[in-house]
Order: C-alpha cells, then sequence, then structure tokens
C-alpha cells in the first residue's frame, strides 16, 4: 500500500469555463448602433439607408429597439454638439479620433446627457466595454477618461455625490 494521497482521475483538466452570460437587450443595442455610427462616419451614408442595413445584421431582434433608434438617431442628429463636449476633453480634433473610438464617445456622450435612467458609471462601463470589444488596444482607457471628465460637465451633481462617498 502507497503512503501518497489518492488523486482524483480529473485532477489534472482545468476547471471548466463559466458559460459566458447572454448580452442584455441595451448591450446589443450599443453595439449594433456603434455599428451604424461607424458606417455614418466612415460612408457618409443617410441614417435611413444605415438602420435598414443594420436591421439585417444576425441577432438584431434581440435589441433594445428604443434605445438603438435613440442612440443612432440621436448621436448623427446631435453629433456637432456632442462633439462641442468632447472637444474639451480630447486631445485631438474628434474628426482625428479613430471612427470606433469616436463612435463610443458618441453613444457614451448621448447616454449621458439624455438617458438620465442609467446612472453615469453604468453609461461610463458601458462605452468601455463597447471600446474594448471593438476598439484598439488601450482604446478603452482613453474613452474612459475622455467620458469621465465630461460626465463632470453633463452630471456635476451626480459625479460630485459619487466622488464624495466613502470607499
Amino acid at each position: 500500500m502507497s503512503n501518497t494521497p489518492a488523486v482524483p482521475k480529473d485532477a489534472d483538466k482545468a476547471p471548466a469555463a463559466r458559460p459566458a452570460r447572454p448580452k442584455s437587450a441595451r448591450r446589443r443595442s450599443r453595439e449594433l448602433a456603434l455599428q451604424g455610427l461607424y458606417e455614418w462616419l466612415i460612408g457618409g451614408a443617410e441614417p435611413e439607408v444605415i438602420d435598414a442595413h443594420i436591421q439585417e445584421q444576425e441577432g438584431f431582434e434581440k435589441c433594445d429597439r428604443a434605445h438603438y433608434d435613440a442612440l443612432l438617431r440621436g448621436c448623427i442628429a446631435e453629433c456637432g454638439a456632442i462633439d462641442a463636449v468632447l472637444t474639451r476633453h480630447v486631445d485631438r480634433k474628434t474628426t482625428d479620433l479613430s471612427p470606433v473610438e469616436h463612435g463610443v464617445l458618441l453613444i457614451g456622450c448621448y447616454e449621458l446627457t439624455h438617458c438620465m435612467d442609467i446612472p453615469y458609471r453604468v453609461a461610463i462601463n458601458e462605452a468601455v466595454e463597447l471600446a474594448k470589444a471593438f476598439g484598439g488596444t488601450d482604446g478603452h482607457k482613453y474613452v474612459n477618461g475622455v467620458l469621465d471628465k465630461a460626465a463632470g460637465d453633463i452630471r456635476p451633481a451626480e459625479v460630485a455625490a459619487r466622488r464624495a462617498q466613502p470607499r
């Protein structure tokens, strides 16, 4: 009889990975709106044409349609005003940003401005997640910094209250 402890047969296997959580309808709407904004920033197509194209995408029916519409159409309609807010916090002209980061910043700033049901930290986090999924290597860090500063302008009371809370 051996003095070594018995080792289960499966001990050398890596633990099973947890299945990924399904994306929320809101996250899907942000992703689809970003794709539409990218198309608009690159090619300048009409919003109706972009919308028709995006609706053909697989999984469109799983998005929050109202939020998608608000983001896509709102960001396009208010691009100049949103860029004016962003200009105070970016280190170059918004037209010089990558189209992905620009689109993510448009969405984040739009949500900060118009979607008061979304806490500012959630709006920023969702934009960071978009930048991680679709942007360049460190684009999410840039997006986080810009939107954190913009949130102070757009929602000063909410930001001040959050920062005043003990950690």
